[in-house]
């Protein structure tokens, strides 16, 4: 969804579902967009490294690369409640930092399929430049904690 003044908004898995009407063009749009970015500011880096604005905004840059891959944000329903099992970015402990979750509605499997579904976003976000390491936190869920290269 195009936001004025902001541009698109990346599923972050936070909020309900988007609606799907334009969205596919709008992320291919946004995409192409991060790509073509970092090919001018990173010279001979290029799409590789993540560019300066990702760095700045690493959360809305980690959403972007997630839901342009094809893999499912959560979704919540009217009450806030989780509704579809996808993964969840969220600002991470420290700034410049961002967790990624699989999350999903209670008893939907999120917790089954969370080591195999964060190794296949760590595998997306490793191969545009972003360092992920998968931890195991409170209950045993695991997450990962991306940021940039230093």
């Amino acid at each position: 969804m195009t936001v004025p003044g902001r541009g698109f908004e990346p599923a972050t898995g936070d909020g309900p579902a988007a609606p799907d009407t334009g969205r596919a063009a709008e992320l291919r749009t946004a995409y192409e967009g991060l790509l073509q970015i970092r090919r001018l500011v990173n010279g001979p880096a290029g799409e590789g490294v993540p560019a300066p604005w990702e760095v700045r905004q690493p959360a809305r840059a980690v959403a972007l690369v997630l839901e342009a891959s094809g893999i499912t944000p959560s979704a919540a329903d009217a009450e806030g409640r989780p509704a579809r099992t996808g993964y969840r970015v969220a600002a991470g402990p420290e700034p410049g930092r961002v967790e990624v979750t699989w999350a999903g509605p209670k008893g939907g499997g999120a917790a089954e399929e969370e080591q195999e579904r964060l190794t296949a976003c760590a595998a997306v976000l490793e191969r545009l430049g972003w360092v992920c390491l998968l931890y195991r936190g409170p209950r045993r869920r695991r997450f990962l904690e991306v940021e940039p290269p230093r």
